[in-house]
């Protein structure tokens, strides 16, 4: 098992993804694995890694920052991923 957290955001739109990206990064000890458009509707899912308390601080106040802009989709942070997941992202 991976011993740091992943946590998933996804918005519509790459302004609201950055905001989603720029605001985690400012405000836990997290890092920026990727961001990727998902297939149709303009829907952007970005993914960070850190330790689980991190994450989930990140999390939250991104989803706070960005709900000024547009709507949350879906989110969700994996405390301890398995390490095959963990690879693959």
């Amino acid at each position: 098992m991976c011993s740091q957290a992943v946590g998933l955001v996804e918005v519509r739109g790459l302004v609201a993804a950055l905001e989603v990206a720029d605001t985690a990064v400012k405000t836990a000890d997290v890092k920026i694995i990727g961001c990727e458009p998902t297939k149709g509707s303009g829907l952007v899912v970005v993914k960070i890694r850190g330790e689980v308390g991190a994450v989930q601080s990140a999390i939250s106040a991104a989803c706070e920052a960005v709900a000024r802009l547009t709507p949350v989709y879906a989110l969700r942070v994996i405390p301890r991923p398995h390490t095959e997941l963990a690879e693959k992202l």
